[in-house]
C-alpha cells in the first residue's frame, strides 16, 4: 500500500473545498477545481505537445507566480521531473546545469527569456515555452499549452519517483543536481503541515523564490490542507507590505536579510502585518539583534525557524513560538529535529562528540534526497557511514537543541584558532550604525588567515573601523576581533535566495593563492 504520492494530498482537497479560492497572483485567481484543471490541462498538453512524459526533466526560470505553481503540480501527479533554475546563474552555470539534466524543454518568462535562448543550442534545448506575455523567442505560449491539453487526472505515481531535481551550489566546482522523490517529498509535507499547524485557514505568501527548497512548504503543504497561497514576482519591501494588506496573509517565509530591509523600509509600519499569524526565517543565520526588534514589534507573532538545505527538501530541525518567548540563548538555536530526524555532531574522524563540542552537523531522515544526479561518488561522500554530512558546523547542548557556528567552509583559522565567522558577524550586527556585515578569512603572512569584517553602515550613520573593533571586543574573544574592517557604500552580494555571497567576497582576496576551501 502506498501514500506518499501527491495524488493523495492535492486531490482530496479538490474534493472537499473545489470553490475555495486555492490561487491568487495580482488579477488571476483559480479555486481549487480550476486549478487542477488547468494543472491535469497542462500536464497533458506537456506530454502530447512537448513530448514530456514520466521521467522527463523540463526546466523552469521565472519569477513567482501561478504558472510556477502549476508547472511543480504538473510534474508531481504526471511524473515528470521539474528542474526550478536559479534566477542569478550565470550562462556557464544555466548551460552545464540544462545539460546536465538532460532537460530538452524550459519554460521561461520574458525576463529571463534572452538569457535562455542565449545557451539554447549548447544547453540542448529543443523547445522553449514563453510563460505570459512578452516579446521573446519560443515555441510556444503556455496558456496555448494549457489549452491544447485535457483535463484528465493522470494515474498515480509511485513513491519512489523523482518529482524534482533541484541543483544546489557547488562550494567549489559546479553546481550538483539533488533528485528528490515524491516519498522525500511527501515526508517532508507531513513534517511541515503539522508542525506549523496548517488549516484551510493558512493565506500564504511566497516572497522567497520558487526555485528554492525553502518555497516547497507553501508550494506542496499549504494547497494539501486547503489553504490559499498567494506571491509576489519577486521580493521588494512594497510589494510585499501591500500583498499582505490585499491578500490578508497570516504566513511567509523569508530569509533574514530579507527580514531586515522591510523593517528598515521607509514604507514599513507594523500595524500593516497586522494579518500575519506565522513568519518563518531561515536559509542563512539570523542576527540576534534583528530577531529581537522582530519580537519586540510583534509579540504575538507566532515565530518559527526552519533549518535544512536542498538535500532534506529544505527541513531538518526547527525552533518554534514557544522557544523563542522563552528568549535568551535559545534565539541562537537552530531548534531540534523534526520528528523522524535524527541528527549527531561528529569530528573530522567521523567520531560522534560530546554534547556541547563543536564539529560537523549530520544527519539522518526520510525527507533526503536519494543522491545526487549523475554524482555516484559525492552520493557516496555526502552519505558516509550512512549519515548525511551537512558541511555545517555546530554543537547539541544537554537538552537537544542544534546550535550552528558556522558552515564549515566559511570557517577562519587564524593563528591556529577556529574562528565561526557567523559568531563574529553576530556581534557585529549588533551596532547601531551596522545595516549589513559579512566576515571572512582573508591571506595573512602572520596568521595565515586574518579576520576582515566587511560593513555597509546605516543611511546618514557615522562609525569608524575602531569603533566596529572595540563593539566588537566587548562581545567575542580577542582573537576573533577583526583585524581589518572595511567599510561599504554598496549593499552586500546577494544569491537569488538572499544569501550573501561570500565566495564572491573572498575571490579578490585569494586571487593566485591556495585556500583549503573557497
Amino acid at each position: 500500500m502506498k501514500e506518499l504520492v501527491y495524488h493523495r494530498y492535492l486531490l482530496p482537497s479538490v474534493e472537499r473545498v473545489p470553490k475555495k479560492t486555492a490561487v491568487i497572483d495580482g488579477s488571476f485567481s483559480s479555486t481549487y477545481a480550476e486549478h487542477l484543471d488547468r494543472v491535469c490541462r497542462l500536464a497533458d498538453g506537456m506530454k502530447t505537445e512537448l513530448g514530456v512524459g514520466p521521467g522527463d526533466r523540463y526546466g523552469v526560470m521565472a519569477l513567482n507566480g501561478h504558472e510556477y505553481l502549476e508547472l511543480y503540480h504538473a510534474s508531481f501527479l504526471s511524473g515528470s521531473v521539474i528542474n526550478p533554475l536559479n534566477l542569478r546563474l550565470a550562462p556557464k552555470e544555466l548551460s552545464f546545469i540544462l545539460s546536465d539534466s538532460g532537460c530538452k524543454v524550459c519554460f521561461v518568462d520574458s525576463w529571463f527569456a534572452g538569457l535562455i535562448g542565449a545557451v539554447r543550442e549548447e544547453a540542448g534545448i529543443d523547445k522553449v515555452v514563453l510563460i505570459g506575455e512578452g516579446d521573446a523567442p519560443h515555441d510556444f505560449k503556455y496558456e496555448d499549452l494549457v489549452s491544447a491539453g485535457e483535463a484528465k487526472v493522470p494515474a498515480e505515481r509511485e513513491e519512489d519517483d523523482v518529482a524534482i531535481l533541484m541543483y544546489t551550489g557547488g562550494t567549489t566546482g559546479l553546481p550538483k543536481g539533488v533528485v528528490l522523490d515524491n516519498r522525500a517529498l511527501m515526508l517532508d509535507v507531513y513534517k511541515v503541515a503539522t508542525r506549523w499547524g496548517m488549516s484551510e485557514e493558512f493565506v500564504y505568501l511566497h516572497q522567497t523564490p520558487m526555485f528554492h527548497a525553502a518555497s516547497l512548504g507553501g508550494i506542496l503543504a499549504v494547497p494539501s490542507v486547503g489553504g490559499l497561497t498567494t506571491s509576489v514576482p519577486v521580493f521588494s519591501p512594497e510589494s510585499v507590505l501591500d500583498v499582505i494588506e490585499r491578500d490578508q496573509v497570516t504566513m511567509t517565509v523569508m530569509v533574514p536579510t530579507m527580514i531586515g530591509m522591510l523593517l528598515d523600509h521607509p514604507v514599513f509600519k507594523p500595524e500593516r502585518l497586522k494579518s500575519l499569524k506565522v513568519l518563518t526565517y531561515g536559509a542563512s543565520p539570523m542576527p540576534t539583534a534583528l530577531l529581537e526588534r522582530v519580537l519586540g514589534l510583534f509579540p504575538d507573532m507566532d515565530i518559527y525557524q526552519g533549518y535544512g538545505m536542498t538535500e532534506s527538501c529544505g527541513l531538518l530541525t526547527c525552533l518554534g513560538p514557544e522557544e523563542h518567548r522563552r528568549a535568551g540563548d535559545l534565539l541562537r538555536s537552530a531548534g531540534r529535529p523534526m520528528p523522524g530526524s535524527v541528527i549527531s555532531i561528529q569530528d573530522e574522524h567521523g567520531a560522534v562528540v560530546a554534547a556541547g563540542t563543536s564539529g560537523e552537523v549530520c544527519a539522518k531522515a526520510g525527507n533526503y534526497m536519494r543522491e545526487y544526479w549523475n554524482r555516484p561518488e559525492e552520493t557516496a561522500a555526502a552519505f558516509r557511514d550512512g549519515w548525511y554530512h551537512t558541511g555545517d558546523a555546530g554543537y547539541i547542548d544537554s537538552e537537544g537543541y542544534l546550535y550552528l557556528v558556522d558552515r564549515v567552509k566559511d570557517m577562519i583559522v587564524t593563528g591556529g584558532e577556529n574562528v565561526y565567522s557567523a559568531e563574529v558577524e553576530n556581534a557585529i550586527a549588533s551596532h547601531p550604525a551596522v545595516a549589513q556585515v559579512a566576515v571572512i578569512g582573508i591571506p595573512s603572512e602572520k596568521w595565515g588567515e586574518a579576520v576582515l569584517a566587511i560593513v555597509v553602515k546605516r543611511p546618514e550613520a557615522e562609525v569608524s573601523e575602531e569603533d566596529i573593533k572595540e563593539w566588537a571586543r566587548e562581545r567575542i574573544a580577542g582573537f576573533k576581533v577583526p583585524k581589518v574592517v572595511e567599510f561599504r557604500s554598496e549593499p552586500l552580494p546577494l544569491s537569488g535566495a538572499m544569501k550573501v555571497l561570500k565566495r564572491e567576497l573572498r575571490t579578490p582576496y585569494w586571487e593566485g593563492r591556495d585556500r583549503a576551501v573557497q
